[in-house]
């Protein structure tokens, strides 16, 4: 797939909002993969009050849950042509794009909770990260969370070996790939779309999500056992074309800049909560046997992914690691 990046169509997408933007309401297609009753899902309708609330009616924001316009392979690539305005893609997919720093957030116990997460997104290095998506013809705007994932299948994960030879469903992340096979699974890339169906018919054994996303897609109904390893964070960026925003009127910018601060507050704050929440009801509906690791269990697994760091230094960046490892206080 090619990704566009031409000075030319930048200019001509810029061209085209700054002429109509004064003559009829500006329209922001916020595209998006997953239900609307997640923390992303509420967080873009949260941007969508206060978006036109603030513009007084200049903005409409039109959101696009559950892959109705494009699936996690098509969504990038239509953002940069400006069939769509706004997305929130997992940070796994900047790397097809050829930014495969984001790939940092997906290293295994590379974070523990949300407070050494907070010392990245809220730091420098968050930052660093989201501007160097400028040369794709995209801003990164802010980040939102998801939360720390838990490993689903049919059958207990308790120690690394219990995932021999499992098909475990992945993003299109080679650090995820890399993660499975140190666990002796065999990584396979599905849509985000397509993983209810592929678990259910048995084209995968299991998958990693956070517990909001395995709940709001009904995941729980088709996998028999989950481990609460909290092992790898699944969180967000929230982009927009770059022409596009910047032939916004400066005011409307403004106005927008604000709406995304207060609606990135409000989803960062649910997204524990909704986790958390969807944990007590998958659990609560008995279908699927959740196991929490023992220290020792736990020492097991981060033993055994640690050498991912190591093997993904040169795609992700070896000073990139060592600046994380720096701010959560994490030792080499």
């Amino acid at each position: 797939m090619k990704f566009l990046t031409t000075a030319g169509l930048a200019a001509m997408l810029a061209f085209g909002v700054s002429s109509t933007a004064l003559a009829q309401a500006i329209t922001i297609k916020f595209s998006h993969v997953v239900a609307p009753d997640t923390p992303k899902g509420k967080g873009a309708e949260k941007f969508k009050e206060l978006a036109e609330a603030y513009t007084e009616g200049k903005v409409k924001v039109e959101i696009y849950p559950n892959s109705q316009l494009y699936k996690d392979k098509e969504e990038l690539e239509a953002l940069q042509l400006g069939a769509v305005q706004m997305l929130a893609p997992s940070l796994a997919k900047f790397g097809p794009l050829g930014v495969r720093e984001f790939e940092v957030f997906d290293l295994p116990f590379i974070m523990k909770d949300y407070d050494d997460l907070r010392k990245i997104t809220d730091g420098p290095v968050g930052r660093a990260l989201l501007d160097k998506l400028d040369a794709k013809g995209i801003i990164g705007l802010a980040y939102w969370d998801n939360g720390f994932k838990v490993m689903s299948a049919n059958s207990p994960m308790h120690v690394p070996d219990d995932f021999l030879g499992l098909k475990m469903r992945i993003q299109s992340s080679k650090i995820l790939e890399a993660q499975m096979k140190a666990l002796g699974a065999v990584p396979q890339v599905l849509a985000f779309s397509e993983v209810y169906q592929a678990l259910q018919t048995g084209v995968v054994d299991g998958t990693e999500n956070p517990p909001s996303n395995m709940y709001t897609q009904k995941m729980h109904e088709v996998q028999k056992h989950a481990t609460v390893s909290n092992h790898g964070y699944l969180g967000y960026a929230v982009i927009v074309n770059k022409a596009f925003w910047e032939g916004l009127p400066e005011d409307v910018r403004g106005q927008l800049d604000k709406a995304m601060t207060e609606s990135t507050a409000y989803a960062n704050e649910i997204a524990q909560k909704e986790n958390d929440d969807s944990l007590a009801a998958m659990k609560a509906a008995g279908t699927t046997t959740f196991y929490d690791l023992t220290p020792e269990e736990r020492a097991e697994w981060v033993e055994a992914l640690k050498p991912v760091h190591t093997e993904m230094a040169d795609r992700v960046g070896a000073d990139l690691i060592k600046q994380v490892y720096e701010a959560v206080g994490m030792k080499d």
